[in-house]
């Protein structure tokens, strides 16, 4: 079972023991009605959430990487993944969660996705790093109806109704045709493949966590998934960052005595790990579909509040 529905079976034990049953049965009809309202509002509030974390993530990492001239985007993403793999294990040992060993079987399944997602992050940080013409988040937007497209190909289970496609298509072409309009920066030519590329390796990725956890339904659990494919993403990152030149830079050019430098790497990698975690965790619970939009609402709403 679940470790937070395990916690809510227990919570409802308790109130079931020692609540009159005309006063449990009072509660039940009040509150009855609410549950589709109290939902929506805790839906709008992950929403504003992750799109203040986004925002502020994207404010750090602009002052970090270019101030510091510190542009080593494989062993940052290493980094960040890592803090996961450590809150994760932090988790399991006050024991709120309870986690399986690494199982080499789920490692196998979930390879696909933890390649597709240890380069979408790398690429993440890339365009905080290097990209500023806005090609790369204009690309993003369309990662809803990626995801759709996707959920549809991987037989997931998923609002499909003709509502839900044309309301993202509406709202992803309005939110283009905005931010075209009033035009984009001077083009990397990097840019042109990298910013396709990223859709590509995060819809695959939410996709195909989302079919997993599907099929391993009763098997093993969302917090289970998410550590084997973060000790899987870790592993491949620790992999790349032994081969690839930035390693050794990453550690001989840090300004490590400085706690301003510190303070916004840290910054960044933690506000990185946490949008991770919430993105991955949603598409393993829910499906990929809510998971493109709780990554991708910030972008397609902002455009349109600039015509207000």
């Amino acid at each position: 079972m679940d470790p937070w529905q395990n916690l809510v079976s227990r919570c409802s034990a308790w109130w079931q023991m020692h609540t009159p049953h005309a006063l449990r049965a009072c509660v039940y009809e009040v509150c009855k009605p609410l549950v589709p309202f109290l939902l929506c509002i805790a839906a709008l509030v992950a929403v504003i959430v992750y799109a203040l974390a986004d925002n502020l993530h994207s404010f750090v990492s602009r002052i970090f990487i270019p101030q510091y001239h510190y542009p080593y985007v494989v062993p940052l993403a290493f980094i960040q993944v890592f803090l996961n793999l450590l809150a994760l294990l932090a988790l399991h040992g006050v024991g709120l969660i309870h986690l399986k060993p690494f199982s080499l079987r789920l490692g196998e399944r979930l390879f696909v996705p933890a390649v597709c997602g240890s380069m979408q992050c790398i690429l993440a940080i890339w365009a905080e790093a290097c990209s500023h013409s806005g090609l790369y988040p204009l690309i993003a937007r369309f990662l809803p109806m990626v995801s759709l497209s996707l959920g549809h190909l991987f037989a997931l289970s998923m609002p499909g109704s003709i509502h839900v496609s044309s309301l993202l298509t509406v709202l992803t072409v309005a939110s283009v045709t905005v931010t075209g309009c009033k035009g984009l920066h001077a083009i990397e030519p990097l840019e042109y493949i990298y910013s396709p590329l990223n859709l590509v390796l995060h819809s695959v990725s939410l996709a195909w966590l989302a079919k997993i956890s599907q099929t391993e339904q009763g098997h093993a659990s969302t917090f289970d998934l998410y550590y084997t494919l973060t000790v899987t993403r870790t592993l491949l990152l620790g992999f790349l960052c032994v081969l690839h030149p930035d390693g050794p830079k990453a550690l001989m050019y840090g300004n490590w005595h400085s706690l301003l430098f510190l303070g916004y790497m840290l910054g960044m990698l933690l506000l990185g790990a946490v949008q991770l975690l919430f993105v991955d965790v949603t598409a393993l619970y829910f499906s990929a579909l809510p998971a493109a939009m709780l990554h991708a609402t910030r972008g397609l709403v902002l455009p349109l509040f600039s015509l207000l």
